[in-house]
């Protein structure tokens, strides 16, 4: 039965590289010798060149994430990239690989002679190819390329090597905190049992680290932690408005009306109800928030403004934070 050497073979041929093995005497080659073929192992490398090529392509257009019609373009890149080494591989398979009519399976390898044998049967397979350090390069080139292709989306995933902008804040020591009209808090502004969002003063309201939320609590039922200790302006406090849960805003505020047999004071996001606790340093009370929020510093000026006294205790955003945890620092 006909039996074509596979791509398997012919891979094994030319990572192994193996010189053919010299004939005892007048023995006769077990696969005859094949006509070689120089253009199709041209084409061949041709092929794997276009594959490397069209998988930098797909790295040059996943970078390059402005591009109109991005997804169609690393689709076909990465498509073109897949048909030129299939195409490479078949030509290698059909044209490269001498091809035997045998009438019995080759006996299991259990001997020597045998494994001299199939080591002869792969040499003699690759009779037709002339250029294996070139074919040899193409592949690698490809293979690499290819690689590297797939590999990249996992950049998506998120950031690996530069992280500092995701620790940068819009906050800085003496920053005003205005309302959304640009309105400059006071102190004298901000009352009990309500809820106010301030922003930096000139800075981007967009930035997910602009935005705050202002409340009042008697100094006398502030538990702050030691390392906040002085980060409230005579009891009123400043938290990032951004949930540490899954970025949602922080936009109710719980007060008691009959104390004590209500929960106190608290921050709640209304999307998945994480309950912060404003007194304590914006820990976590309630809710499936990983951490606590961040808390900034501020005071009031001799004008009764408030101020920023630096940014945040912690980095803004989500709880997927803790994995990665450094201090936020100004931009």
């Amino acid at each position: 039965m006909a039996r074509p050497r596979d791509i398997v073979v012919a891979a094994a041929l030319l990572a192994v590289g193996r010189r053919r093995p010299k004939l005892q005497g007048d023995r006769e080659p077990i696969v005859p010798r094949g006509r070689e073929q120089p253009r199709t192992e041209l084409a061949v490398v041709a092929l794997l060149l276009a594959t490397g090529l069209f998988a930098a392509a797909f790295i040059a257009f996943y970078a390059l994430d402005r591009l109109p019609n991005q997804t169609q373009l690393m689709g076909g890149a990465l498509g073109l990239a897949f048909l030129c080494l299939a195409a490479a591989l078949i030509l290698v398979g059909k044209q490269l690989i001498v091809t035997e009519e045998i009438e019995e399976d080759y006996p299991v390898p259990e001997h020597e002679t045998e494994q001299e044998t199939i080591a002869q049967i792969v040499a003699d397979s690759g009779s037709r190819i002339t250029r294996k350090r070139l074919l040899k390069a193409s592949f690698g080139v490809a293979g690499a390329a290819l690689g590297t292709a797939l590999v990249v989306p996992a950049a998506s995933l998120g950031p690996v090597i530069d992280m500092n902008p995701f620790y940068a804040t819009t906050w800085r020591r003496g920053r005003r905190l205005v309302d959304e009209n640009g309105r400059p808090w006071r102190a004298s502004d901000i009352e009990p049992d309500d809820f106010y969002t301030a922003f930096p003063e000139g800075a981007d309201k967009e930035n997910v680290s602009s935005p705050v939320v202002l409340v009042r609590l008697p100094v006398s039922e502030l538990h702050l932690p030691a390392e906040n200790a002085g980060y409230d302006a005579d009891g009123i406090v400043a938290y990032s408005k951004i949930c540490t849960h899954a970025g949602c805003a922080i936009s109710l505020y719980r007060t008691p009306l009959f104390q004590p047999d209500e929960p106190k004071p608290a921050l709640v996001c209304p999307c998945h109800y994480s309950t912060f606790d404003p007194a304590d340093g914006g820990t976590v009370l309630f809710g499936p928030a990983g951490r606590k929020l961040p808390m900034l510093p501020i005071t009031a000026d001799a004008s009764g403004f408030l101020r920023a006294k630096g940014t945040f205790d912690e980095a803004v955003g989500p709880s997927w934070w803790g994995v990665r945890m450094r201090k936020a620092r100004p931009a």
